[in-house]
């Protein structure tokens, strides 16, 4: 039996913890409409959409306004062109989910699955993902709890 999971909140759920990310990944720029695989769910992207490689091989694309928000570029890389760019430290909220589950990225969006093991992100109230549990030990941190 798989979970599903209609628009989640984690920010009362007493489960989830902050986390950042901290990754520089390899960036092309969709020129046509397509879909992209990747471990959690297919990814369908637009044209100017960032589709990106992490460093531990996953593939997934984001919106390139999103994109623009959440990545800067590493020199020699120039904005808005193919390169090495490098997630800006945001704090997202993580639940480390004990059970098969899906969740729609947004409202429409791509259905994504994880497994018994895997992270729930909530990036934004409605914007989410998941993240397998070995690529979450690699790429994330979890941050301590201010009232410890």
């Amino acid at each position: 039996m798989t979970l599903q999971l209609n628009n989640p909140d984690l920010t009362s759920d007493p489960g989830a913890r902050r986390a950042v990310k901290d990754e520089t990944v390899a960036v092309e720029f969709a020129t046509q409409h397509g879909e992209l695989p990747s471990a959690v769910g297919v990814n369908h992207y637009a044209p100017g959409d960032a589709l990106i490689t992490g460093s531990t091989g996953d593939r997934w694309c984001v919106s390139r306004d999103r994109f623009e928000a959440k990545y800067v570029p590493v020199p020699p890389a120039v904005r808005g062109a193919a390169g090495h760019y490098r997630n800006r430290p945001v704090t997202v909220l993580a639940k480390r989910m004990s059970e098969p589950f899906r969740v729609a990225r947004m409202a429409g969006g791509d259905s994504l699955r994880g497994d018994a093991g895997d992270w729930l992100i909530q990036y934004a109230p409605g914007d989410h993902g998941i993240v397998e549990r070995s690529r979450f030990e690699r790429v994330y941190r979890l941050v301590p709890d201010a009232s410890h």
